[in-house]
């Protein structure tokens, strides 16, 4: 099945948003990207009682899963609907929420971030189930060049059908 075409000017409204997400979250001190991050934060919170129906285990690691279900599930649809802008949108989302999860792990040690209701660090726990609290910096990133990879590879991949094409000339 083919993708759905997209006007060009669709397209390229779409490129200059993911741009000015890259540019933002280059630039952004504490990597918070509001209101995308408080959208994001909403879907962390929800994915502990979702996850936690299988279990203590998926409940702690149930924010961080729900972060990245959402925008996983919203690319999915829309590649299976064979919708090129949304696909690239909604993985440019899940990279950049791949860099608010890096945030929140290099946090682990330190604990200096707010959380929501003064509640426990996931990831200090998850990190200390590993023996890896040491390495809250080595995986966060990972998560890091995740999201940019995502977030880069998905505007590229949305650049690609817009790139000038040769003509077929036989040259004489």
């Amino acid at each position: 099945m083919p993708w759905r075409p997209v006007p060009r000017s669709h397209a390229i409204a779409a490129l200059i948003g993911l741009a000015l997400l890259a540019l933002w979250m280059a630039v952004d001190d504490d990597a918070y990207l509001r209101p995308l991050d408080d959208a994001n934060l909403a879907f962390h919170e929800a994915g502990h009682p979702i996850y936690g129906l299988f279990g203590e285990t998926l409940a702690l690691y149930g924010g961080t899963l729900g972060q990245l279900t959402f925008p996983a599930v919203a690319a999915a649809t829309f590649f299976l609907r064979r919708e090129r802008v949304g696909t690239a949108v909604a993985l440019a989302w899940l990279g950049q929420n791949c860099g608010n999860i890096a945030r929140y792990v290099a946090d682990a040690r330190a604990q200096e971030l707010p959380l929501v209701g003064g509640g426990e660090h996931d990831w200090f726990h998850i990190l200390s189930r590993w023996h890896a609290l040491d390495a809250d910096h080595t995986v966060a990133a990972g998560f890091r060049l995740i999201g940019w990879a995502l977030v880069l590879g998905a505007a590229l991949w949305l650049a690609w059908p817009l790139r000038p094409r040769a003509t077929g000339s036989s040259g004489s």
